[in-house]
């Protein structure tokens, strides 16, 4: 018997968003993704929500955001790796507290502020409750990430070749392998080039595809590590699942079995 994980409903290809700052161009953003059935993770400085007025206010996130995700991305933007240690502590946990008192719920994820980060700061954030950090440099390759303190996007919206890169993954038919479509970027560069007609495009095209998992950054890593934790049966043909969570797997290419949490499941 061959045995695959899949991602929930037996898929093998996810797309997420990341978009930066807050600032008030969330606001159509966020209705394109949900217009067309997007998720989106959306990484936020608290410490700086009402000093700017350019920015989402703080009464205005949980509503605005409901459906995505809300990740830290300092209390007010620093290079942090030129910070010292004590500040990138303090920058991070003060973030995640007053953005948890908005959403109600836990904040894990991360993007890094101008891309800056350090191996010491990787190691950390895990310690403070950080389960993944976005940098700026981009991978085409469409791959889920190997660290996911150091996770790579696909590429910025304004990649010129972000249609190629969507057909690409659109048409992409080997479910022997996992595939994952990353876009990031800033929700005010669309103002500043009078361009929302390159994500309206692309959202329309690439959403609502039923072999496509929409999925924040947080579930991705979730769920990815809900699988890693599957106990299986010597000879292969049992599983149980210790997670909260179900897991999906795919046998012998043809057959979906979602492994709910807490079950013991024969294979064969």
């Amino acid at each position: 018997m061959k045995a695959y994980i899949c991602f929930p409903q037996g898929k093998a290809k996810a797309l997420t968003m990341s978009y930066d700052d807050g600032k008030l161009q969330d606001e159509k953003l966020v209705a394109i993704f949900n217009k067309y059935g997007i998720k989106g993770t959306f990484n936020l400085n608290y410490g700086l929500m009402e000093e700017d007025p350019l920015r989402i206010k703080k009464e205005r996130i949980a509503e605005l955001y409901r459906g995505h995700e809300v990740a830290t991305h300092t209390m007010t933007h620093p290079t942090i790796e030129r910070c010292p240690l004590t500040e990138v502590i303090s920058e991070i946990l003060e973030d995640r507290k007053g953005l948890e008192s908005l959403v109600g719920g836990l904040v894990r994820g991360h993007a890094y502020p101008n891309g800056s980060y350090s191996q010491e700061i990787k190691h950390l954030f895990r310690q403070l409750g950080i389960a993944y950090g976005r940098v700026v440099p981009a991978v085409a390759d469409y791959a889920l990430p190997t660290d996911p303190l150091e996770w790579h996007p696909t590429c910025h919206h304004n990649d010129p070749e972000l249609m190629k890169k969507a057909e690409a993954f659109v048409n992409f038919r080997k479910k022997q392998y996992l595939k994952l479509m990353y876009v990031w970027g800033h929700s005010y560069e669309f103002d500043d080039r009078d361009n929302w007609n390159v994500i309206e495009e692309f959202c329309e095209y690439i959403g609502g595809r039923e072999d496509i998992w929409y999925a924040t950054n947080i579930e991705i890593i979730d769920y990815m590590e809900a699988a890693r934790n599957l106990r299986f049966s010597a000879n292969n043909e049992a599983v149980y699942n210790p997670n909260a969570q179900s897991v999906w797997m795919e046998l012998d290419d043809t057959t979906y079995v979602e492994i709910k949490g807490g079950e013991y499941v024969k294979l064969v």
